[in-house]
Order: C-alpha cells, then sequence, then structure tokens
C-alpha cells in the first residue's frame, strides 16, 4: 500500500514538475528568484524532450509500482487521468522533438511577456 501511495506521488510531483517547467516563467513577475529554479527545469525538459532521454522520476516510480505488486497503471485517479498526460499513447522521438520545440516557445512567449512587463514598470 505504501509503494503504491509512494508511486502515485511520484507521478503527481512529475507532472508538477512539467506544469512548472512549462509556465513557471509566470511566477518570475511574482518572484524575481523564481527564475533560478525555472529556467533549469525548463532547460531539463527541453533536453530530455530532444535527446529522447528518460526521466529519473519515471524508473523511480515503475519501482515502486513494481515493489508495490503492481506491473501497470490499472486503477485509480492518478493512473486513470494524469498518467495519460504524461505518458501519450503515441509518444515517439518526433513528438517528444515537438514537445521540447514547444516547451521551448511556451517559454519564450512568457519570458517575453515578462521582460515586456518588467520593461512597462520601469518606464513609469
Amino acid at each position: 500500500m505504501i509503494y503504491r501511495m509512494l508511486a502515485d506521488l511520484i507521478v503527481l510531483l512529475h507532472l508538477l514538475f512539467i506544469i512548472f517547467a512549462l509556465l513557471g516563467g509566470s511566477l518570475v513577475l511574482w518572484r524575481r528568484y523564481m527564475l533560478f529554479a525555472h529556467i533549469p527545469a525548463a532547460i531539463w525538459v527541453v533536453l530530455v524532450s530532444f535527446n529522447s532521454w528518460v526521466c529519473p522520476l519515471t524508473p523511480l516510480e515503475n519501482t515502486l509500482r513494481h515493489l508495490a505488486g503492481e506491473q501497470g497503471y490499472a486503477g485509480g485517479f492518478v493512473e486513470h487521468y494524469i498518467i495519460p498526460i504524461i505518458y501519450p499513447v503515441n509518444l515517439n522521438f518526433d513528438v517528444q522533438v515537438l514537445l521540447g520545440i514547444a516547451a521551448t516557445a511556451i517559454n519564450f512567449i512568457i519570458y517575453a511577456l515578462v521582460y515586456y512587463w518588467y520593461k512597462l514598470k520601469q518606464d513609469r
């Protein structure tokens, strides 16, 4: 039971990390120091996507599922709703590259808006 809960927690953390890597640049408007946490996260997601690497959270989750006596993602809210978002069915290298390009574009747009907002703030 504890291993399954830990595996579910890892999946949730994985999803939150992906969301942070994609949209965390907007937190720079709230606290400038978020830049130092977000930039490495965004770079990591792009590197994983472009190089077809496996995130270290994935083997950890699989190990915990194995220890829980599970083989897949059957049953439960996390497995049914969150895992398909993180692990799309048609995920291959081309899709990963497109996701990396999308992550780069999203972050470029967010940081352009952050820069523009700070510029407006300074001009006042």
